[in-house]
């Protein structure tokens, strides 16, 4: 078994709805990214690129100066890289934590848990996820970002055993 991390971060401000694991959160701008930013799909995709071994990151898969990326919705970035790594490993449980002043998010965690158990194919029991506040501290506190922290653990697929 392997165990990967994943990080991400983007600025709020963009005129579009704001999507974290795919479930839009009305009440706040978007996050500002070539894709849609949705930090909890990009931090899950490094996540599961790092525990498979691989060298590249999202931000090299799909770069954002290329135009076939601009606007992606990211679910589908996870989705190919799950593709990538599919055959060797297979995702046993992952565990999320968004950082965000504001909006509130619990009242979609059910909404956002469900999405991401759907995109990786695991059942929601295995699918952990947390919101936290940064106490008003740095970019995050202030309400300028969002981000996500994500972990991954993978067992060895077909092609392995």
């Amino acid at each position: 078994m392997r165990v990967g991390t994943g990080f991400d971060l983007h600025r709020l401000g963009a005129e579009r709805p704001l999507k974290l694991a795919g479930v839009e959160i009305p009440g706040s701008p978007g996050l500002i990214a070539h894709s849609d930013g949705d930090v909890v799909f990009h931090a899950l995709a490094d996540a599961v690129l790092g525990a498979a071994g691989w060298t590249h990151d999202i931000g090299t898969l799909f770069p954002d100066d290329d135009p076939e990326w601009e606007g992606a919705d990211s679910s589908q970035l996870l989705l190919r890289v799950l593709a990538l790594v599919g055959a060797e490993w297979s995702i046993v449980n992952a565990d999320c934590t968004v950082l965000c002043e504001a909006p509130k998010l619990s009242p979609h965690r059910d909404a956002m848990r469900a999405s991401l158990a759907g995109v990786l194919g695991i059942a929601g029991t295995a699918m952990g996820l947390k919101f936290t506040t940064m106490e008003g501290l740095g970019p995050i506190g202030r309400g300028e970002a969002i981000a996500c922290q994500a972990v991954v653990l993978l067992e060895p697929g077909e092609e392995l055993q």
